[in-house]
């Protein structure tokens, strides 16, 4: 087998979204890793810097993934739907045409910490309609290793005699989603499509990715290969290890609406403006 070496480390840089929400931004939309445009941490156990949350706005053309590490979020959107993030749980949502949504704290103190990715959809499913996949934690599977344990979000990871399933389905770009801890010293090879594009972002410690020391806070991007390899540095290491097949289409980004051309963003600005959304 083939494994992947790193082609480029990325640092995040200290953002803030929403209604003045404190974050790092690990993955840019204006430098996405096709089909993954944005990944963003947020970690505080501030209030101020979580507690303002994100009010009402929209999206259309691409897919968002919330994944609560710790603390409580609510989501709620113009079509009614409604759900409670807490800790461990994780929400993926397909904005399709359009969708008007919140995502508040539901917290006045302690931490709030987890991720937000954006993935991208393909022409053909931009104007699908919205969808939500709403992830309780006991629906996670959690795979226990010599030394570590895998958390199964979405994609498919072979273990011993069997393959764990995440709950995460019918997704085009077909994404593997895993949150790997190990210990020092401690090895694991994730097997990955070897023309899948492929991310291994460290937020705990440090782990050993393809021989080569990713400290917590960075991004690794790796190149094509069967399967990445990860070990335990001197102290145990947690990171998010994330691929999917490319879509290979022309990317057009302006906030929150993603598309082929301007001109679709443009007409996804009227949209939203004439309350198109809504209908």
């Amino acid at each position: 087998m083939n494994e992947r070496e790193i082609r480029q480390i990325l640092v995040g840089q200290r953002a803030s979204d929403g209604a003045g929400v404190r974050l790092t931004r690990v993955l840019h939309p204006q430098r996405p890793l096709d089909p993954f445009l944005m990944l963003d941490e947020f970690n505080s156990d501030q209030a101020d810097d979580y507690i303002a949350g994100f009010p009402p706005h929209p999206h259309r053309g691409f897919e968002t993934v919330t994944y609560m590490i710790e603390g409580k979020m609510l989501h709620e959107d113009h079509l009614g739907n409604r759900g409670l993030l807490t800790s461990g749980a994780v929400q993926w949502m397909t904005a399709g045409r359009g969708i008007i949504h919140s995502e508040m704290p539901q917290q006045e103190e302690g931490r709030m910490r987890g991720f937000q990715l954006w993935i991208n959809l393909p022409a053909a499913e931009k104007m699908k309609p919205p969808a939500y996949q709403d992830i309780a934690p006991e629906q996670i599977p959690v795979v226990a290793l010599d030394g570590g344990r895998v958390k199964v979000i979405a994609g498919r990871f072979p273990h011993q005699d069997r393959v764990v399933t995440g709950p995460v389905r019918g997704v085009t770009t077909d994404p593997l989603y895993l949150d790997v801890q190990l210990a020092a010293g401690k090895r694991l090879d994730v097997p990955t499509p070897a023309d899948y594009t492929a991310l291994v972002y460290v937020f705990e410690g440090e782990l050993m990715v393809a021989d080569q020391a990713v400290r917590q806070g960075q991004l690794a991007r790796l190149g094509p290969g069967a399967f990445i390899c990860l070990q335990g540095s001197d102290g145990a290491g947690r990171a998010l290890v994330l691929a999917a097949r490319p879509i290979g289409e022309p990317i057009a980004q302006y906030g929150p609406f993603v598309m082929n051309t301007m001109a679709e963003v443009e007409q996804a600005i009227r949209d939203y403006q004439n309350g198109r959304y809504t209908e």
